[in-house]
């Protein structure tokens, strides 16, 4: 999902000690060898974190506001996660991040250590010594999974980052100073402007004990976090500053001067700065501590999981928490960046969604109070519309358990909804609603259809049905009226039709699952709803009125006002990924079809037909095919379903080749959520799930040489591609446990199973 637009950060870590270009099974994050690298399109955070971690701890490196004088600073779309390799200054590091969505939000309870006069302003990046921040080199900066490192030079600061699942754990090494300073700058945030703090509350409960909380109204509009900060040295004195606008009644909390040593704090925009004097190459250390509840819970949350005061401990089971993580898929490959790209991508698709409850199971509801995750882990920032696609597929065979709990929270998002529905964009015990479609039931038929579901499944269709049929929402009334989105009710009525179709389809093969036959049929019948929108006179999808005309002034190049959402009628005219077969059947069969394809990654895409789109640049674009986007993530295997699958081969290796890397502009889009990441490790292993719910695998080319599954179950799975090279990206034969296979998919099952899958490939095609 890329909604607004940006250049993002991808941190590509080597995750790795290479061992002839095979992952060893040996502390992968010790002999990690991670670049920082900035994508044109897409970010994420460089900081310290576990695997779905509720703290993201990260530096930033500038306060670009949302709104100038109430208008839309483009700008601040580069700082989606807060980090943009080409700036020259660390403003601090916060403690919450998103990885690469495109919208953005968090950046919560900003810290920077400084020395000399005290200053709380955070200054610019021409005059960083205006202000607290500081400029720091790429060659002082060292990023691994789990821990960051860097020096800031105008403070002479070694600072170092690492996490637990809510703590993050800071270390600052310091100078010999009388004037140290610990900023905690509670008016920072990512997307930020003048009224996104509702309130901020801080209590020095003691000389080495700060707690409160802040309460935001961004893209989540009741968004509450608690906090707790323990310093590893008493501190000798603290102060605050007030920046908000005087208000007309101040009541009698004016009696005290709250500016020196004052340990009940409130007000909207506040900044605290606490006062140290150090030796030379002292450390200080900070415990901070999230939770969405309480701050007794957030106490509880650091005394849990950080117990001591030892960092290099944390750090190194930090990184133990991703050598785990890493060790469900072990590879060999034919080069050093394909083994880093792997790596890179199984990191992000381990950074969201995120860890939403404390750990004696509480969190904030949507309903805004508190509840118990009772057998399960809550998780928030769900960024359905992106990671229904692969990135939930790729759980539910390396993790399935994650993902069963993934859904459990979904239907206690649908259980404390006033609305009655699943998740749009879960986020912070709110919906930000942001994108189309109702793709929590894909991830929750894909979950059952693949016998991974401890949830009630019949429940679980119950509230499917219900968001389904949510009439006020995004044209579902028109939609079940109708059978598609009229474009005068609706500027994305086509791709949200195509959508609302896919996930009928799935909703059907839940019913079917649960023997349910009425409402399998009601839903198989919705499903064929692309067709409503669909203009055989030109072979393309196309937007249509209410009166059932389809709309005259149509452009197939064009994406703003031809009734798409970030795609083109080339890319959203090739989305039913329920029935390719139909799709090609009505496009005029498959010899046309292919052709229609061959010319989707051959054709030329002017400039003018993206120039405007902020999260699309020219990398993440092969021919008119925009792999930068998610629409199309599918479309180089639909050559399986025509009499030339071996374009399927030769297309899926030539997008890995041109569409990640392993330095600067490393990927050519934002990553969303792991949904890149998890397109990537699909096919590079040779497998891809074109429509979750479904149990089929289609095949493409592998570009690993081997590869071992490590499953939950307990089973491996191993992937052989023998003659691997380069050149040779055609498969000649495939064989499942020996055996030839004699069909272009394996299923769930068959994985789960253990075994092993061949590919024989070979320099050309097997026509």
């Amino acid at each position: 999902m890329k909604f607004l637009s940006v250049s993002f950060l991808v941190l590509l870590v080597a995750l790795v000690q290479f061992n002839g270009l095979a992952q060893s099974k040996q502390n992968l994050a010790q002999y990690a060898k991670p670049i920082i690298g900035t994508e044109k399109m897409g970010h994420t955070f460089p900081g310290a974190t576990v695997p779905f971690g509720a703290v993201q701890l990260s530096p930033d490196t500038d306060t670009i506001p949302y709104e100038v004088n109430n208008k839309y600073t483009g700008t601040v779309y580069k700082y989606c996660a807060g980090y943009q390799y080409d700036d020259p200054t660390i403003v601090g590091f916060s403690h919450t991040h998103f990885s690469g969505t495109g919208h953005s939000d968090l950046g919560d309870f900003l810290i920077m250590p400084t020395t000399g006069k005290l200053q709380l302003n955070p200054g610019t990046e021409d005059k960083p010594e205006s202000g607290y921040r500081s400029k720091f080199s790429h060659s002082n900066e060292v990023a691994e999974a789990g821990y960051y490192k860097v020096r800031l030079d105008d403070h002479n600061i070694l600072a170092e980052l690492t996490a637990t699942t809510r703590t993050g754990f800071h270390q600052y090494t310091f100078p010999k100073s009388d004037d140290a300073h610990i900023i905690l700058d509670l008016m920072a945030g990512i997307y930020n402007y003048d009224d996104k703090n509702v309130w901020t509350f801080v209590r020095v409960e003691n000389d080495t004990l700060v707690t409160g909380y802040r309460q935001t109204n961004g893209w989540a509009r009741t968004r509450t976090v608690y906090f707790a900060m323990s310093f590893s040295k008493p501190i000798k004195e603290y102060g605050a500053r007030n920046y908000a606008r005087p208000q007309a009644y101040r009541g009698f909390w004016r009696k005290f001067d709250q500016t020196k040593n004052f340990p009940d704090l409130a007000g909207k925009q506040l900044r605290l700065y606490f006062n140290f004097k150090t030796e030379a190459n002292e450390s200080i250390k900070i415990k901070f501590a999230l939770s969405p509840v309480s701050t007794a819970n957030a106490v509880e949350n650091m005394k849990a999981e950080i117990p001591h005061w030892d960092f290099e401990r944390t750090k190194r089971e930090a990184q133990e928490s991703w050598n785990k993580e890493f060790s469900k898929i072990e590879i060999q490959t034919t080069s050093k960046e394909e083994l880093v790209n792997f790596y890179t991508a199984m990191y992000h698709a381990a950074l969201m969604p995120s860890t939403y409850m404390d750990v004696n199971g509480e969190y904030k509801g949507l309903d805004q109070n508190v509840h118990h995750a009772a057998g399960f882990t809550n998780y928030t920032s769900l960024s359905l519309w992106d990671t229904f696609r692969a990135f939930h597929p790729y759980l539910n065979i390396v993790s399935p358990k994650r993902n069963d709990d993934i859904v459990k929270s979904m239907l206690a998002h649908y259980d404390q909804s006033a609305l009655d529905m699943l998740p749009i964009w879960s986020h912070y015990a709110n919906d930000n609603w942001c994108m189309s479609g109702y793709h929590a039931v894909s991830v929750i038929a894909d979950a059952a259809i693949k016998g991974n579901a401890t949830f009630d499944l019949n429940k679980a269709l119950d509230a499917c049905v219900t968001t389904a049929k949510r009439r006020s929402y995004e044209g579902i009334g028109y939609y079940m009226d109708l059978g598609y989105i009229p474009q005068d009710k609706n500027g994305v009525s086509v791709s949200t039709t195509l959508e609302y179709a896919y996930d009928d389809w799935c909703i059907a093969q839940l019913a079917k699952k649960v023997n349910r036959e009425d409402v399998h049929q009601e839903f198989m019948k919705r499903s064929k709803n692309w067709m409503n929108v669909y203009d055989r006179s030109i072979g393309f999808m196309r937007p249509r009125l209410s009166d059932g005309t389809f709309k005259k002034e149509f452009d197939v190049l064009k994406t703003d006002g031809q009734g798409f959402i970030e795609g083109n009628a080339w890319n959203f005219s090739l989305y039913v990924p329920h029935d390719p077969a139909g799709m090609i059947d009505a496009m005029g069969g498959k010899k046309r079809f292919a052709t229609h394809l061959d010319s989707l990654f051959t054709m030329h895409l002017p400039d003018e037909f993206f120039a405007e789109t902020e999260d699309i640049t020219r990398e993440g674009i092969i021919g008119n095919y925009v792999h930068g986007n998610e629409p199309a993530h599918h479309v180089a295997y639909l050559y399986n379903w025509t009499d030339q699958p071996w374009k399927t081969q030769q297309r899926i290796r030539m997008i890995l080749k041109h569409q990640y890397h392993d330095g600067p502009a490393g990927l050519g889009g934002n990553d969303d959520a792991g949904q890149m990441s998890a397109w990537y490790i699909f096919s590079s292993l040779g497998f891809y799930p074109v429509s979750p719910g479904s149990d089929q695998y289609w095949l493409g080319s592998p570009s690993v040489k081997n590869a071992t599954l490590n499953l939950e179950n307990g089973n491996t799975f191993t992937v052989e591609a023998i003659d691997q090279s380069d050149k040779n990206v055609y498969v000649k034969k495939v064989m499942l446990n020996n055996e030839v296979l004699n069909r272009r998919y394996i299923t769930h099952e068959e994985i789960m199973k253990g075994g092993k899958i061949t590919f024989v490939m070979s320099s050309k095609p097997a026509k």
